[in-house]
């Protein structure tokens, strides 16, 4: 059975085959244990995280008592669902995004629960994704937006398509204008103020 346990940058939960990179959860379980499908909003509290896909031995078997587990292909697409790096098992990435929070605010780098609480306004609109307007040359790299409709990776000059098994060829992006960005605008502003996902490191 194929869970729909994969996540888009829009933050849709898909049943995909391609395995994901990177792990993730959104506070708990929301998933029903017998039928193994979800229930009900799609998180369980506002704590939506990306982790890594080993630490320190454990074992899960997903989608069953525990929270419930989700898969991205990489971090800017977590990013772009609007997930931050887990304090637990990716500390160091966590004190690093949330330096380059502090940085775009002109702020200390603030506790998860504070940034938590403004993801939380910023990537949902109800139920589904919050599309934020924002100038096509400004974005940074690592940050995602709406292209004919579909998902694309900012990196350089170039739009990179996005799909569960990976990105397309480069199309050049818009050098003016305003886009749909799918990047919660916070997460925009820690990638311009230095966070770099960590497959770029």
């Amino acid at each position: 059975m194929t869970l729909p346990n994969r996540v888009d940058p829009l933050g849709a939960l898909v049943a995909a085959d391609a395995r994901g990179r990177w792990l993730g959860n959104r506070g708990g379980r929301f998933h029903c244990v017998e039928t193994r499908s979800v229930k009900g909003r799609p998180y369980a509290t506002k704590q939506w995280i990306c982790c890594v896909l080993s630490f320190r031995n454990r074992r899960r078997s997903v989608w069953t008592r525990g929270y419930t587990e989700l898969f991205f292909l990489d971090e800017a697409t977590a990013l772009a669902a609007g997930h931050r790096p887990c304090f637990e098992c990716r500390r160091a990435d966590a004190m690093a995004f949330a330096a380059a929070w502090g940085r775009a605010q002109g702020a200390p780098p603030p506790r998860a629960p504070e940034m938590d609480a403004v993801l939380h306004g910023e990537r949902l609109m109800g139920r589904g994704k919050r599309l934020h307007r924002m100038p096509a040359a400004a974005l940074p790299d690592g940050a995602m937006l709406l292209s004919n409709g579909a998902p694309h990776l900012v990196r350089g000059e170039a739009l990179l398509p996005w799909a569960f098994s990976g990105y397309g060829p480069a199309a050049s992006r818009p050098a003016s204008g305003d886009v749909d960005v799918l990047t919660p605008p916070s997460i925009v502003a820690a990638l311009r103020a230095g966070y770099a996902p960590a497959e770029w490191r």
